[in-house]
């Protein structure tokens, strides 16, 4: 008996094979730190709050999306922009096995911080705050929060 002649794997009975990898999304963060609390935000129809900031468009530099994010969601603007760190970890609201690339930036702004666009909630939470509620937990925030609170 012959063994049947194969020109890759199988795909299973949903062509998983053909299936593509999860994509790795491109973002920025602003980091607003200060008296052990980090501004955070968190859109509607999630749990998590994360840094405001979110997807780069097409064609955008990180410092772009940035300004461009900062003034849709939270109706300010920003000065003395300064790149602080990148994170790349898990997306949270995202198929399982999507990567986030996240950019984060500090900066100075001007206006007062005020939920717009798909914001609808902003607090300013500690380290312990946030680790307090693993509901409300993203893996990029952890890891940032461990960072802003060694001195890095």
């Amino acid at each position: 008996m012959t063994e049947p002649v194969s020109d890759g794997p199988a795909a299973g009975p949903r062509g998983d094979a053909a299936r593509p990898e999860p994509p790795t999304i491109r973002a920025v963060g602003l980091v607003l730190y200060a008296a052990d609390r980090l501004l955070l935000v968190r859109a509607s129809g999630q749990r998590a709050y994360y840094l405001p900031g979110g997807k780069i468009d097409p064609g955008e530099t990180e410092l772009e999306a940035l300004h461009r994010e900062a003034r849709e969601e939270l109706g300010v603007e920003l000065r003395e922009t300064r790149f602080y760190a990148r994170y790349v970890t898990d997306a949270v609201g995202q198929r399982p096995g999507t990567q986030v690339d996240l950019a984060c930036y500090t900066a100075t702004i001007e206006g007062t911080p005020t939920p717009a666009a798909e914001i609808t909630d902003l607090r300013h939470l500690t380290r312990a705050e946030y680790l307090a509620d693993p509901e409300i937990q993203a893996p990029a925030i952890r890891t940032l929060y461990t960072d802003l609170t060694s001195g890095r």
